[in-house]
């Protein structure tokens, strides 16, 4: 029992200093594998060891693909070919089902764009669909809310699912795991979609218009800012050229090898790799660049993915510190016991991940530390299977979208840009985030039941 209680005032303390203290998790996480190697009595000597090897290993694994899809997403943001995806799902869709439509627009720019800064790029898009047919502007919100926090939770190369995949040994799998996380994505932006509507039909009134001032404002571009967009081609290419190459090698790496194991297989299985296929997907983005300077305009960019992506590898490569000292403790073999007993399997770490995301803010934060966690216990909870790992980290996923509420900033992001006012964002946005979660969960546990 103590074994436990250890656990419950590590996972405190990194909630007390990430929320109360505003320590960065990147150090809230050190300082719990430091702490955590000291109450389970690792071996002095061995404890810088298990926390740097942790740190380099997931950093090896996963680190580079951090990067080039924070990259890519950077590209695919500041050359407008996000605005081109929307347009073309707007003239796929038409105008019938404007929530449908916005979430659809949702759920493929998050893929590569993290879903503050895809929001902030939508917002304007959102707001003429809207008053063009003449719909709710809190089911709109609502619908391009949950359509984007929906592959930004579950499906690669957003960080989080990356970083957790990572943390679970499927790195040089990632093609599974997007596969399934696109599946999970669908089901949950279509549980976001059923609470957006809801809305259609409410007269909710809404704060004045905002002022975009700040970081933010250079976000706001409207389309003759960014010049000549892109081609629908140009603008989907980025996102889907990894994962296809991804997805094919998944299927070549097959136990029954269904390209056998020549040189055509190889050449497949090298351009399937993560970090093959994203660095494919990078150079097809450099194709957006337009104007004089584009070499300049490549290096800002990356300069500016590789900010991005600092904080992400940092409080990353801490998860695995954390999760190497927990893997040299009995922990995974005890609390693999009981819940084995108890029969929660799945649930567990989305209990974990929920309780983490819904302290302190971050669902990055909450995938890095809960699959880091979960990993030494796997095969105590039957779960040590390819498929077991990949519905783990869906779980983790599960969990880290439950709930978005004042201490998540992408709450802020949409009760600011949608002019709703506080309580209606806990209303639309908070209970929506819910209900994604636990629909996600519940899909998650029947994919179980088929897959496992």
């Amino acid at each position: 029992m103590y074994l436990v209680a250890i656990l419950a005032i590590l996972i405190a303390l990194i909630v007390l200093a990430t929320t109360k203290l505003k320590l960065h998790p990147f150090l809230a996480l050190l300082a719990a594998a430091f702490i955590g190697g000291f109450m389970y009595q690792v071996p002095l000597l061995d404890i810088v060891k298990h926390i740097t090897t942790g740190f380099g290993g997931i950093m090896g694994s996963i680190g580079i693909v951090i990067v080039l899809g924070t990259i890519i997403g950077v590209i695919l943001e500041k050359t407008g070919a996000a605005i081109t995806m929307a347009d073309s799902i707007i003239k796929l869709l038409g105008n019938r089902f404007p929530t449908l439509t916005m979430s659809v627009i949702g759920y493929l720019v998050s893929i590569p764009v993290f879903c503050d800064s895809g929001y902030v790029i939508l917002n304007s898009l959102k707001e003429a669909i809207a008053k063009r047919m003449n719909v709710s502007l809190i089911a709109m919100s609502v619908a391009l809310a949950t359509g984007l926090y929906a592959t930004h939770t579950f499906v690669p190369p957003t960080p989080g699912p990356i970083a957790a995949a990572g943390n679970l040994g499927l790195g040089d799998n990632l093609g599974l795991v997007i596969l399934v996380g696109l599946v999970v994505a669908a089901v949950t932006a279509l549980a976001g979609l059923f609470w957006a509507n809801i809305f259609l039909k409410k007269d909710i009134e809404l704060e004045a218009p905002v002022v975009a001032t700040g970081p933010n404002q250079e976000l706001m571009k409207t389309r003759e800012e960014y010049g000549v967009l892109p081609s629908a081609t140009q603008a989907f290419t980025p996102i889907f050229l990894p994962i296809i190459l991804i997805c094919i090698g998944s299927v070549v790496a097959f136990p029954s090898k269904p390209f056998g194991e020549g040189t055509f297989a190889n050449i497949l299985l090298f351009l399937g790799h993560p970090v093959v296929a994203l660095l494919a997907g990078m150079i097809s983005a450099m194709f957006l660049l337009k104007g004089s300077g584009k070499r300049q305009q490549f290096h800002d960019y990356v300069a500016e993915g590789l900010t991005s992506a600092a904080p992400i590898l940092l409080i990353t490569g801490a998860g695995g510190a954390f999760g190497a000292i927990l893997k040299v403790t009995p922990l995974g073999d005890y609390i693999g016991t009981t819940l084995s007993a108890m029969g929660i399997g799945l649930f567990m770490p989305f209990i974990v991940s929920a309780a983490l995301k819904t302290a302190q803010g971050s669902t990055t934060v909450a995938l890095v530390t809960t699959s880091a966690l979960v990993a030494p216990m796997l095969g105590q909870l039957g779960l040590d299977s390819e498929m077991g790992r990949v519905l783990t980290v869906m779980a983790i996923g599960a969990g880290g979208m439950t709930v978005s509420h004042a201490n998540d900033s992408f709450f802020w992001v949409v009760t600011q840009f949608s002019r709703m006012r506080v309580s209606t964002a806990y209303y639309a946005q908070t209970v929506a985030t819910l209900i994604q979660g636990v629909v996600g969960m519940i899909t998650i546990w029947l994919l179980s039941l088929v897959l496992l």
